[in-house]
């Protein structure tokens, strides 16, 4: 018997929306991205893109448990000696939540070209409203 392997050629991807209104921001970055990378297709292959489009609303309603919100720090650095720059996750999330869920999504992906990838194939939104109609997007209900 051998060993399948999916061929970037023959995937079929479809679009989901998923509604993080209310989730934890961590275990719906988790499931997001194993669907950005197809581990829930039975033909996930490592080095090949299997993964599908995923459009993400809501984001802006997503919720940290604990004391998150005030301990842990989003940080960035501007390239300059002594110039870390630190802001706490409620300013983030109020500021730039798209970016705050991006961002969980993206380390969450393969440090590479393949991962890259697979980025490009998440669309977050703050609000309930996206313009990708077009697809006919699936609505998929994350059980966390």
């Amino acid at each position: 018997m051998k060993t399948f392997m999916a061929k970037t050629q023959e995937v079929d991807r479809k679009w989901y929306v998923i509604d993080v209104e209310g989730k934890v921001l961590g275990r719906a970055a988790s499931e997001v991205a194993k669907i950005l990378c197809g581990k829930n297709k039975p033909i996930y292959t490592p080095h090949v893109d299997t993964g599908d489009y995923v459009i993400v609303i809501n984001a802006d309603k997503v919720v940290l448990t604990g004391k998150k919100l005030d301990q842990k720090m989003y940080r960035r650095h501007t390239g300059w000696i002594g110039h870390l720059k630190e802001t706490k996750y409620r300013h983030f999330l109020e500021k730039q939540p798209v970016k705050a869920f991006e961002l969980a999504v993206k380390r969450m992906l393969p440090k590479n070209r393949l991962g890259r990838a697979m980025f490009k194939k998440l669309k977050v939104y703050a609000g309930p409203e996206h313009n990708h109609q077009a697809q006919k997007p699936e609505v998929l209900e994350l059980n966390i």
